[in-house]
């Protein structure tokens, strides 16, 4: 290793310890890079991280406590230069775009080389992030998609909370609304605290108001 290439420093994290010895033994080998600590759950290596100040984490994302999730927020809103390399089994949307969007570089998976991810630890360092080829194309058909329109708040309303909705809108009262609908006064309270909870209002004049406004009251 020339003078001008600084070692690499890593911290692990992840929940079993044979994947952390085996870690550790394989990236020992690797010119350049040094770990520097082993957690096995989020709490500690948050701990770790503060007291090492690691050039680049190892981050599992499914841990007992703290996930990988919330640890790699939490790591990179404390120290926003490290670079958070998340290394999983899993590829659900659930767990992989949340993670991306809390600040994690790169994303790999546990059936990586570990010659590949070594490469990626070196990457990270050099501010080039990686990610698992089945990580990019997801990403990319993301990105495809159209984008959805925004749900307007009526749309949650039942057919009968529209019904009520229209009526308020003409200006009925309780009583007619009642009448006209067959159903009793404790009924249309009942649809009424629902469809001001979901419109977001809080009296039947702001209902009213939402229905001309986004033509309903016809």
């Amino acid at each position: 290793m020339s003078a001008e290439q600084a070692l690499v420093r890593v911290l692990l994290v992840d929940d079993h310890e044979m994947v952390r010895i085996g870690l550790a033994a394989v990236l020992g080998t690797e010119e350049g890079i040094e770990v520097v600590g082993e957690a096995g759950n989020g709490m500690d290596g948050l701990r770790l991280a503060r007291e090492y100040s690691p050039d680049v984490v190892l981050m599992d994302l499914v841990m007992e406590g703290m996930d990988g999730i919330e640890t790699t927020r939490r790591v990179m809103e404390e120290m926003p230069d490290c670079r958070v390399i998340v290394l999983t089994s899993f590829l659900d949307d659930e767990k992989m775009y949340p993670v991306i969007e809390a600040g994690a570089f790169s994303y790999l998976l546990k059936t990586s080389r570990a010659s590949e991810i070594a490469d990626a630890i070196r990457a990270a360092a050099r501010g080039q992030s990686v990610l698992e080829s089945q990580v990019a194309s997801k990403m990319m058909n993301r990105f495809r998609r159209p984008p959805q329109v925004a749900s307007q708040p009526h749309e949650d309303l039942t057919d009968r909370e529209m019904e009520v909705l229209k009526l308020i809108a003409l200006g009925k009262s309780n009583q007619e609304i009642a009448d006209e609908l067959f159903i009793g006064i404790k009924t249309v309270k009942y649809h009424l605290t629902n469809l001001f909870g979901k419109l977001g209002v809080e009296d039947r004049t702001q209902a009213a108001i939402y229905a001309h406004r986004n033509g309903l009251a016809d």
